[in-house]
């Protein structure tokens, strides 16, 4: 694969994507009971953000945990049920990391890291070989990178360019699954490039795949520690401790961006429009329609306050909407009948993703990603209006 675009982190959300401008808006007759009131509920609504934040992460984290684990089970004794077993926990972990990107897009402490867990698409020939050209990569260059070390990794992620990445979710998911060559499924990356008799290098890959998953633990377990109570000094303590203007403002800037630039924009409407496969998210492993789900379903947990975690335990409280229900009733339906929408329309979208995007724009699967995108733009713009009716003025 080699592309020129790839997702913008945080600080490269695209020009005009991220300026949210606060204005305070003044109304004529408010009671102090009537302003006391809203208080209480706009404190009520951070504090459930944060707990939703804390829940989100700590399953973030604990997925990767489960994933660094199967990819150890894996190379200790490499085999096609090993692999089989690694390849689904990836797909499980991404379920709860998805639904924290509704948690980015701000000064947030996912902000340092998010490079080295999530940047896409890669370049995949900077990691190992692919199709046409077998001693690509640092896996098959000893005598350029003669020791590998989770520090190297790290350091070489986006180091020559945005599309050199080394680390994260994509670097992991290329190693168990290798390049998706085939119309009809995901990549094909046999077990047997992992075993010392079959393997060009194979231990080097061992190594390599074994700390791109200790790797991922350790920055995910760095952001989760940030949202968790009973600090002083971590992020959460500071969150909570904003003017609740500054903190509502971060929480609609998070889930716009997402809900707009970043999912109808560069996640969807870059790949209908190129019909590129390189364009699509988790394009080895064939998840993307999965991303997309649980991207608009952390959207719905902020708004509506809700969180199912990955144990079952519901976390729940006062929401965006129900503080929306009190200053604007109609802003808070609009919105929260978006978010349905949404969701209901990532569902539709048809797996595999690189299949959708082809054909006429009378195909199935491109009605499908382009009613989403359609729903996503719509949501934004709600988000914006609730912005307003709160007295934020948010420019996605």
């Amino acid at each position: 694969m080699n592309i020129s675009r790839r997702r913008r982190g945080p600080d490269r959300v695209r020009a005009g994507a991220v300026v949210a401008l606060l204005t305070v808006l003044i109304v004529p007759g408010r009671t102090a009971a009537d302003a006391h009131g809203r208080a209480a509920i706009e404190q009520a609504v951070i504090s459930t953000y944060a707990r939703l934040a804390a829940a989100g992460y700590e399953d973030a984290a604990g997925g990767a945990r489960a994933l660094a684990r199967s990819v150890d089970d894996f190379l200790d004794a490499p085999s096609a049920a090993g692999l089989d077993r690694a390849r689904r926990t990836w797909i499980e972990a991404r379920i709860p990391y998805a639904q924290t990107e509704a948690y980015r897009f701000y000064d947030g402490p996912i902000e340092a890291v998010e490079g080295l867990i999530n940047s896409w698409p890669i370049d995949e020939n900077l990691i190992d070989y692919v199709d046409g050209e077998p001693d690509a990569g640092i896996i098959n260059q000893p005598g350029r990178f003669p020791e590998l070390s989770a520090s190297m990794i790290a350091s070489l992620n986006e180091k020559d360019g945005e599309k050199n990445i080394t680390a994260g979710f994509h670097a992991v998911e290329f190693l168990l699954w290798g390049q998706d060559l085939n119309d009809d499924g995901p990549g094909r990356r046999s077990y047997l490039d992992y075993r010392d008799d079959r393997g060009a290098h194979a231990d080097r890959r061992r190594e390599y795949l074994r700390l791109a998953a200790h790797l991922l633990v350790q920055d995910l377990e760095s952001v989760a520690s940030q949202w968790q109570p009973g600090h002083a000094d971590n992020y959460r303590a500071r969150f909570l401790a904003l003017p609740p203007d500054e903190a509502l403002t971060r929480i609609l800037k998070g889930v716009g961006i997402l809900s707009g630039s970043e999912l109808a924009g560069e996640r969807l409407t870059v790949p209908y429009e190129t019909k590129e496969q390189e364009d699509e998210h988790s394009c080895f492993s064939d998840n993307t329609q999965q991303d997309i789900l649980y991207d608009t379903l952390g959207i719905e947990s902020v708004v509506r306050g809700r969180y199912v975690r990955t144990n079952g335990e519901h976390v729940e409280g006062t929401s965006l909407a129900d503080l929306l229900a009190r200053v604007d009733p109609a802003v808070a339906q609009r919105l929260t009948r978006e978010v349905e929408v949404s969701v209901a329309a990532a569902r539709l979208v048809p797996s595999p993703f690189d299949r959708s995007i082809l054909g006429t724009d009378a195909a199935p699967g491109r009605i499908a990603i382009k009613s989403l995108i359609t729903a996503l733009r719509a949501q934004a713009d709600s988000i914006a209006q609730a912005g307003a009716a709160l007295g934020l003025k948010l420019n996605f």
